[in-house]
């Protein structure tokens, strides 16, 4: 493979960041494997189409720990601590079976009440706005989805102003040293909230994971506890809120399948399955590293610690799985999506994210009978990246 062969993708500009479905589908046409350099200048294998995505998420060869990464990356390494996301068998196991053990599906249905409670108060002050407008991502996506995430893990002091700053640069700033930054500030953030749990703890999932030992009295040390917060944190709030973003433009944009929900909220489930189908909120999964030579789709990547970026977003719009991919239909079997990842490090939170996503867009079409949006689509600007996929602002108006 010679330079020209390389993909710049920084270089794509803001029209791949708004809309890189296209990019992906012409590199998809060419096979499923493509070299790109990213945004921070390094090389990486990029993986396209949805069963070459599914096989790569799956295959243990290709390792999330930042120990297995060639030391010749110059990426920035996040300052978090060991979570689930970024460790590899046995340690995944046995961290994910510590975090199971209190994140469980009774937690997060006893949390819906909470919920809708949380989402009126957002519709409450929105609609309460004289000029009928607002950012819909200030307004309602992002305060619902960290309200959420900090009161499941008891954390409501949170400094959700700085938490949302940091968050943002780790996942979307441009200068590697402001990404750096965010991570170290995050992580000793964290930290001092865990003390502060230790001292005074209650009946809530950080309290929980604090005090939490397995039959065999294994229990999360205080680096892993630190990485557990991060993933939470992050995670909880990131994918939810642009969940729920990407979804309501999704609506907005196509107004006869607006129309068809309105008149049929029981194709709410299914609705929010072709959200996260037609365009979620996870474009690339996170970073994994070859620990021995793999062949993809008659692409052998070398072993040694080289970057793999798979990408969920072209795996959810390609037409050998999904017919007609770039036609969002609330009906559509959406079944076989990967947008909460696939393998050992499926999403944990999917449920909640899942929960928060019905909960909104139910209420706010309930609430906003004439919503739309208060600018043209192709006017909407989105987060730079390639992790998450979101807008910054979703400005839109009602009567």
């Amino acid at each position: 493979m010679t330079t020209a062969d390389i993909v710049d993708l920084d270089a794509l500009g803001e029209d791949f960041v708004r809309n890189p479905y296209p990019f992906y589908a012409r590199l998809r046409e060419r096979g499923p494997v493509h070299r790109v350099r990213v945004p921070e200048g390094t090389e990486a294998w990029l993986v396209v189409g949805h069963e070459a995505a599914r096989a790569a998420l799956a295959d243990p060869r290709l390792a999330k720990s930042w120990q297995r990464a060639a030391p010749t990356l110059s990426l920035v390494r996040p300052a978090s601590g060991p979570n689930m996301l970024n460790s590899d068998p046995p340690d995944h196991g046995r961290l994910r079976k510590l975090v199971v053990r209190e994140f469980t599906p009774r937690r997060v249905e006893q949390l819906a009440p909470r919920v809708e409670e949380l989402t009126e108060a957002l519709l409450d002050a929105m609609l309460a706005r004289p000029d009928g407008r607002a950012d819909l991502v200030e307004a309602l996506a992002f305060p619902l989805s960290m309200s959420v995430i900090c009161e499941l893990l008891g954390v409501p002091s949170l400094d959700r102003a700085a938490f949302r700053t940091w968050s943002t640069d780790v996942f979307s700033h441009p200068d590697p040293t402001v990404r750096k930054t965010a991570s170290q500030e995050m992580g000793a953030y964290l930290n001092r909230l865990l003390d502060d749990k230790r001292r005074n703890p209650g009946d809530d999932l950080m309290s929980a994971l604090i005090r939490t030992t397995d039959e065999g009295g294994d229990r999360l040390s205080p680096e892993e506890l630190v990485g557990t917060a991060w993933l939470l944190l992050v995670a909880g709030h990131e994918t939810t809120a642009n969940l729920i973003s990407n979804g309501t433009l999704a609506l907005l944009s196509h107004p006869d399948q607006l129309a068809a929900l309105r008149a049929d909220m029981t194709l709410l489930d299914g609705a929010v399955e072709e959200m996260l189908r037609y365009d979620g909120p996870v474009e690339a999964a996170t970073f994994r590293f070859t620990t021995e030579p793999i062949d993809i789709g008659g692409t052998v990547v070398p072993g040694g610690g080289e970057l793999v970026l798979v990408v969920v977003a072209d795996a959810n719009r390609d037409r050998a799985r999904f017919p007609d991919p770039d036609r969002f239909d609330i009906r559509r079997p959406a079944q076989g999506h990967i947008a909460f990842g696939h393998g050992i490090h499926h999403c944990l939170g999917a449920p909640l994210a899942r929960l928060e996503a019905r909960t909104a867009i139910r209420a706010l079409l309930r609430r906003c009978p004439d919503l739309g949006l208060d600018v043209h689509p192709a006017a909407v600007t989105w987060r730079e990246g390639m992790l998450v996929h979101g807008p910054r602002l979703l400005p839109v108006r009602w009567v």
